[in-house]
Parts: structure tokens; C-alpha cells; sequence
């Protein structure tokens, strides 16, 4: 069982769990945060691969990001971009407070919206010794033009002018207003492309697939104008000479984020591609999971153990 822990990220107490490899080692070893996608909590998709990383003998440290799960700050459920980057500069920074964790060999790794957040933070963190990124969104540019440019700039201005009227509703003491990361309902979710992000997104977070409490499928709705102003990807160059790693789902309807960051980084840089993987199949799906798991045993040793 992981280890309960918290630590502070710009004043906010955040919630994390702690993996330790089962055999102890004499020396410092080395260690990977995980962060969670948008919407989501520790206990998803990046505890998964953080006991996937610890049964490779890593040190892993998942957390709710602030506003989120078992984390403080308020409004609960903003989703503030620079804050999510923040965690996981924060994250890093309590790592290197440990006995047990090397501080010059850490890296991080991110899922969906923390693929961008996890690759934003390491532009800048030279801590971060290696990052990755498994079905890596930015969103950013979700926000300001939909998926694959599905968003009219006509659409954008009416959000952001109601993002505005949402500002001075809570400035006036009105709670804030809250919308949905996925469908609604099943039927909701049937409406959209067949293995379309949103679609599957619904599977995987409102049955009992992936259904946890304390992931909502909410987000206080003026986080609009905090994701539209966010570029996760545009200093991915500033990463090198430490390696990108980014992994995606060759039927992913998201796979071009992966692509274009590719080909902005440099070396070192890689794209895993995992047939007839869709963006959500790499959540869970252990037929895909457990090829990409090796794949990152390959990376993190490389560049954090064998280095």
C-alpha cells in the first residue's frame, strides 16, 4: 500500500501517495512523479502506473492536484493550468526532501492533460531528468479550438464572455458555476464518434470502470479563460539535452498532440506508438499498459538509473 503524504504547492496542501519498492536499497534510488488527467484523481490511471513503476523498482509519488480530490484550495474544481504545472514542480521539490529518493535522478511522467502539464514543467525544472507523456493532450489549445479545430472562433468569444459573467457572479457571492468534463449520461456519451476521446472518456470515468467519488466530472466553468491562455507545448525545445518521451495510441483522435510536440523537440526525443490503441485505452487497458509499463522501464533506467 502506498504511503499517505502532503505537501505544499504555492500555500495549497496537497494530498499525495507515496510508492516504495518493497526491497529496500543501501543507496538513493530513483523516483517519478505521476500526475492525473484532467477530472481525474491519484487513485485512476496514475496510481495505475505508479504500481507499475514501483513493481520496476522506481520510487513513485501520485497526487490530487490542487482544488481536486482529497487536495485543499477553493473553488473546488478550478482547473488552473499554471497551478497544475506548479504541483508538479512542488512535487518534485518534496521528492528531493527524502532519504530515499536521489535528487539528480527524478523524472515525471503525465497522462492526458498532464502530459502537457508534466512536459510544461520540465521546460523550465531542470530537476525533472526525464519526462513522458502517455496520450499527451494540451489543453490549452482544447479550449481555445476544440478537438482537431472543432471549435468555431465564434464559440470561443460566446465561453469567454461567459466565463466573465461567471467572474462577477462569484465576485457579486454567487457559487460558482459548474460543468462537465465528459457526457452526462450514456446516451450523451453514444451521440459522439464511436472511440472518440469524450466518448470513452465517459466510459472510463462514470461506470464502474474507473468511477471514483471524489472525480466528479466537474470543473468550475470560468477555468475557461485560465485553459485558453495555457500552451503546454511552445518551450518543449528548452527540455533538451534531457529526452521527451511521448506515447500515444495510433487510433487516438489525440495523436497529433504528440506528433507536433515531436517534432518541435529535440533530441533526445521519442514517439511510442501503440497500435490500435484510442487516447483512453492507455488509461487501463492492460494489453496496451503493460507494453507501454516496459517502455518506460527502458526510458526511466536509462536515463535515471543507468545514467
Amino acid at each position: 500500500m502506498p504511503r499517505q503524504v502532503t505537501f505544499q504547492s504555492q500555500g495549497i496542501k496537497i494530498a499525495g501517495n507515496l510508492y516504495l519498492p518493497k526491497d529496500t536499497q543501501p543507496k538513493k534510488q530513483a523516483a517519478v512523479v505521476v500526475s492525473h488527467p484532467g477530472g481525474g484523481v491519484k487513485e485512476q490511471t496514475s496510481g495505475l502506473y505508479a504500481e507499475k513503476l514501483v513493481e520496476l523498482g522506481f520510487i513513485a509519488l501520485t497526487f490530487d492536484a490542487a482544488y481536486q480530490g482529497e487536495s485543499e484550495g477553493l473553488p473546488r474544481y478550478l482547473e488552473d493550468p499554471n497551478q497544475r504545472v506548479e504541483d508538479i514542480k512542488s512535487a518534485i521539490s518534496y521528492l528531493t526532501t527524502l532519504d530515499e529518493v536521489d535528487p539528480e535522478r527524478i523524472g515525471a511522467l503525465g497522462i492526458c492533460a498532464s502530459g502537457g502539464y508534466a512536459t510544461c514543467a520540465a521546460q523550465t525544472d531542470v530537476r525533472i531528468k526525464a519526462v513522458a507523456g502517455i496520450s499527451s493532450a494540451d489543453v490549452g489549445e482544447l479550449w481555445r479550438e476544440g478537438l482537431n479545430g472543432s471549435l468555431s472562433f465564434e464559440d470561443l468569444q460566446k465561453g469567454l464572455q461567459e466565463s466573465a459573467r461567471q467572474r462577477t457572479r462569484e465576485a457579486k457571492g454567487e457559487e460558482p458555476y459548474m460543468t462537465n468534463w465528459v457526457p452526462k449520461t450514456a446516451e450523451d456519451a453514444a451521440a459522439l464518434p464511436p472511440r472518440s476521446l469524450f466518448a470513452e472518456a465517459y466510459d472510463y470515468y462514470c461506470t464502474p470502470r474507473a468511477q471514483h467519488p471524489r472525480s466528479t466530472n466537474s470543473y468550475v466553468f470560468r477555468s475557461m479563460d485560465k485553459l485558453v491562455q495555457f500552451s503546454a507545448f511552445d518551450y518543449v525545445h528548452l527540455i533538451s539535452p534531457r529526452p521527451v518521451l511521448l506515447i500515444a495510441g495510433t487510433d487516438a483522435d489525440t495523436k497529433y498532440f504528440s506528433e507536433k510536440t515531436i517534432e518541435k523537440a529535440k533530441e533526445p526525443k521519442e514517439l511510442f506508438l501503440v497500435e490500435g490503441a484510442s487516447h483512453v485505452d492507455l488509461y487501463d487497458v492492460l494489453k496496451y499498459v503493460n507494453p507501454i509499463a516496459e517502455k518506460l522501464n527502458q526510458y526511466f533506467t536509462q536515463y535515471l538509473v543507468d545514467c
